[in-house]
């Protein structure tokens, strides 16, 4: 299966160089005047403010609909607010989900609604309509049974495709262990969870939070003020009056002194770094303009300086971003990036070398000029779009921002000076009580991290404290590399069943972003292979391996295999690459790892690790180690499962691929000795 490793992260990889290639930026000119469109407001009795922008600049209108509501805890009943989303939309009491859905498309329009609002656009013309209809779904929604169970089963397998993801693991301890499980932003969702959720407590949710007390509606497009008020007094009058219940929460408390938090994820090929502290930054603050460039220096982009050290200058990732946001809540200050596990301990100082630096330092005027282009240029572009304006005059309300705020923005942007930026990153970046957060593999990277000198705690995927991972486990005496793929040989079929395949043929199926995938693998015992790749029916990437030579084909142009790559292409070229693995002097068994929960024999052969099942001799992962399009390293994992007998011979009919996404794979026709011609490999 390696094969379609190459082909698939050749996509990935040249996808990603593409859209990690930053544009230069532009010399700043002078500040611009800004003029941000002032709405016209009015309050129905029940509560509910209406903001309205008029624009007449395009025959358009967006409407936006927020519920203000304070943060709260589910508890062991986490989800209801996700069933209530995934619900709302689902018909009306007046119309069913299709004539709803048929009118939308009808009108060209866009409506969408959510447990904490709903929004609509679409031409102006049709204004009155789509307003009817967003506010026929948001206050009369219809929850059924039946749609409850079909919601509740996408999210649910949703669930089971992140429990290997290493990106969600990591998002969900950081949230854990910064905020801590019973508070808002700590609390997590779990199969457990969402199973006590009733569709009563559905429609006990959405009654208690979506209610008008602290609802706000936005208005903005080529709409008049005053026939707006009509109709959206008409339309929203009948909601019932109320205000969601308000429950407070101790803030999250940084930690004393700078710790590393691991969490061990053997299937890891890239560790997910994320250095945090708590921060309660408002958008009223003094030091507010000051943060926002401070983090646009450390990491706000392509020129920020940890993309520049991390990745320009030494090449260990594909990005590494900070963030910060003023909010009326307590949030968080982020470091982060993902990275060949060999370098994950080099990552982690670099990171604390720049948030030192920054706190120490003066930023240059240089850096600071570009900072505050990159922040007027990106106010100025945004100013022009309706759903900007539309955030902006509900931020002024929800935040409590003076009238004037964004009319001052570029100025107070501007007015920014070094020392601000010190004073700034001092208060909000705390590089000495920082929780570092680290989800990898703890065979490759917890001896690195150990030198480090920094204190390391260990944490299951849920954050839950745990002992420290036993990795690398000592080999029985007497069990050798080849020991071992001999044992897969046995495992599989035995030494005769196995040099009897000639040919082995595989058509395997997958979704990538809602996107049907078909993966067909022809592979020969004579060193010749065919793969290609197809979505939707057409051909995306086509890879072969003959006598004479190979070549890969992506997006209709034609590139020859040469040199190492060929030859490292052809020698995998086989059925079953252990039957030549086993008598090779390069092969090395380096341990015993665990790979998600099974101990498994480490095989390794150059850039390339082999892990087989100590009970079942099967191969369970496969970790390929390549070279990118920006010539940075990265390592590819493949993992099997669910072996079933084709002919006397075990092959694994479940692969997951993670190239650069999760790729489930799933065989769906296989063939020994049959379904190949010499053709295919021409």
């Amino acid at each position: 299966m390696k094969k379609v490793i190459y082909l698939l992260a050749g996509l990935f990889l040249y996808t990603t160089a593409m859209q990690a290639q930053d544009r230069p930026m532009p010399k700043p000119g002078p500040a611009p005047t800004v003029n941000v469109g002032k709405p016209e407001t009015f309050t129905l009795k029940n509560g509910l403010k209406v903001l309205v922008v008029e624009n007449h600049k395009l025959p358009r209108v967006t409407f936006s609909l927020a519920l203000d509501n304070a943060p709260y805890a589910e508890g062991n009943k986490k989800g209801v607010a996700d069933m209530v989303s995934a619900l709302m939309g689902s018909g009306t009491k007046k119309m069913s989900k299709t004539a709803f859905n048929e009118e939308v498309d009808f009108l060209g329009a866009n409506i969408n609604f959510s447990a904490n609002g709903a929004y609509a656009s679409g031409l102006s013309k049709y204004s009155g309509r789509i307003l009817e209809l967003m506010a026929d779904g948001a206050l009369n929604p219809v929850f059924t049974q039946e749609e409850f169970d079909k919601q509740k089963a996408q999210i649910l397998e949703g669930l089971k495709s992140e429990e290997k993801n290493v990106k969600a693991v990591a998002g969900r301890v950081e949230n854990v262990l910064v905020y801590g499980k019973n508070h808002p932003n700590g609390e997590y969702l779990s199969e457990a969870t969402l199973n006590n959720v009733t569709l009563a407590d559905v429609n006990q949710n959405y009654d208690t939070y979506f209610v008008p007390g602290k609802a706000y509606l936005v208005i903005v497009g080529d709409v008049k003020a005053k026939d707006v008020k009509k109709q959206v007094t008409k339309l929203f009058s009948s909601w019932d009056p109320g205000v969601a219940p308000t429950v407070s929460y101790s803030d999250p408390k940084d930690v004393q002194y700078t710790q590393v938090n691991f969490v061990d994820m053997p299937n890891a090929v890239q560790s997910e770094i994320a250095v945090v502290n708590v921060v309660n930054l408002k958008m009223t603050d003094k030091e507010y303009f000051a943060a926002l460039l401070a983090n646009q220096i450390l990491g706000g982009g392509g020129e920020g300086r940890l993309f520049l050290n991390l990745r320009e200058a030494h090449g260990w990732t594909y990005g590494a971003y900070s963030s910060i946001a003023g909010d009326k809540y307590v949030g968080a200050f982020t470091s982060s990036t993902s990275v060949r596990n060999a370098v994950t301990d080099s990552s982690v100082v670099e990171i604390l070398n720049e948030l030192k630096r920054i706190r120490t330092d003066l930023v240059s005027a240089e850096d600071l000029k570009n900072a505050k282009a990159k922040y007027v240029g990106n106010f100025v572009m945004q100013i022009e779009k309706p759903a900007t304006v539309a955030r902006y005059a509900l931020l002024t309300q929800t935040q409590s921002l003076p009238e004037d705020f964004y009319e001052n923005y570029i100025k107070n942007i501007n007015a920014v000076t070094p020392e601000d930026i010190k004073a700034a990153a001092n208060k909000f970046f705390l590089a000495d009580k920082s929780r570092i957060v680290i989800v990898g593999k703890a065979a490759d990277v917890l001896p690195g991290l150990e030198k480090s000198k920094i204190p390391v705690n260990y944490y299951d995927k849920f954050g839950n404290p745990t002992e420290k991972p036993v990795v690398n486990k000592p080999v029985p005496a007497g069990v050798t590399a080849k020991t071992v793929l001999d044992g897969y040989v046995k495992a599989i079929g035995g030494e005769k069943a196995v040099k009897a395949v000639k040919t082995l043929y595989t058509k395997s199926t997958a979704t990538v972003q809602g996107t049907p995938l078909e993966v067909v693998m022809k592979v020969s015992a004579e060193n010749k292979q065919f793969v290609e790749m197809k979505a939707m029916g057409m051909s995306m990437m086509k890879q072969v391996v003959n006598e004479k030579g190979g070549y890969v084909v992506q997006q209709g142009q034609k590139t020859d295999l040469a040199g190492e790559d060929l030859a490292e292409m052809k020698a995998s070229a086989v059925p079953f690459e252990e039957l030549t693995l086993a008598n090779s002097k390069e092969v090395k068994l380096t341990g015993i790892e665990s790979i998600n929960g099974t101990e498994a024999y480490a095989v390794k052969n150059g850039g390339n690790t082999y892990y087989y099942d100590v009970k079942t001799g099967y191969k369970i992962a496969e970790n390929h180690e390549e070279e990118g399009p920006d010539g940075k390293k990265a390592t590819r994992t493949t993992l099997y499962s669910d072996y079933k007998d084709l002919k006397g011979i075990k092959i694994p009919y479940k692969v997951n691929m993670n190239v650069g996404i999760e790729l489930d794979l799933t065989v769906t026709e296989a063939k020994i000795n049959e379904g190949v011609a010499p053709a295919d490999f021409q």
